[in-house]
This record gives C-alpha cells, structure tokens and sequence, in this order.
C-alpha cells in the first residue's frame, strides 16, 4: 500500500526559511510523481508545487514561484519542499500526495488518501 507522511512544519518569522519532506513508503518511489498541497482555516486544499517521477518537470502555483522549490532524493525515497521568504498567508497545514505520472498528478488521480500533513506557521 501507498503511503506518503509529511514532516518538518514549524512555526517560523516572516521572511524565513523551511523545509519539508515526504518521505514514500510501499510503491517504487521512481514510478510516483508527487505533489505539496496546503490548506489554511476555511479555504480549500492548493496545490502548491508538483514534481515528475523523473525530477525533470517541476510546476508551482503562482503564490510560491520564486520562493518555493521541489525537489526529489531518489536514495532517500523523499521528496523536499523548500521554502524561502515565507509570508504569513503561507501558514497552513501542508500535505503531500502522489500519482503514477505527473499528468495523473495535474488530475488530482492519487494514489492513496491523504496523510496527516504537517503544521506551517508564520508568524512574529
């Protein structure tokens, strides 16, 4: 079974930096392409960035463009959001998910459900 957990949220300034991971556990992690999504208090669940399986396509909502990086360790089955210039409407709980292709993933086709996220907070 599929299963993709989030870790590394923290509460930090604004202007500051974080960065996630989702690690990949019960599939071959080079056939899953894998996307971030948020979702704040009241709003809809975002998608945030999307990875290929390959690493070679990366794609980012408009919010996070510049700011927002994806990234993929395929020795570690992991796949990194890192964030810089965090603003204070980047505060939500954030998720990870994945497809068998990054078309699949633009779909919103996943995989499995979704996971427990993991708490961002930017506040001073």
């Amino acid at each position: 079974q599929v299963q993709l957990v989030e870790s590394g949220g923290d509460l930090v300034h604004p202007g500051g930096s974080l960065r996630l991971s989702c690690a990949v556990f019960g599939t071959i992690f080079s056939d899953v392409a894998v996307g971030w999504y948020r979702q704040a208090p009241g709003n809809k669940r975002e998608r945030v960035a999307t990875i290929s399986r390959g690493g070679s396509i990366t794609r980012y909502a408009d919010s996070v463009k510049g700011r927002f990086t994806i990234s993929r360790d395929n020795a570690k089955n992991t796949v990194y959001l890192q964030m810089t210039s965090l603003k204070p409407e980047d505060a939500a709980a954030y998720y990870c998910n994945g497809a068998s292709s990054h078309a699949a993933l633009l779909k919103s086709t996943f995989l499995t459900s979704w996971g427990q996220g993991t708490q961002v907070t930017v506040s001073s």
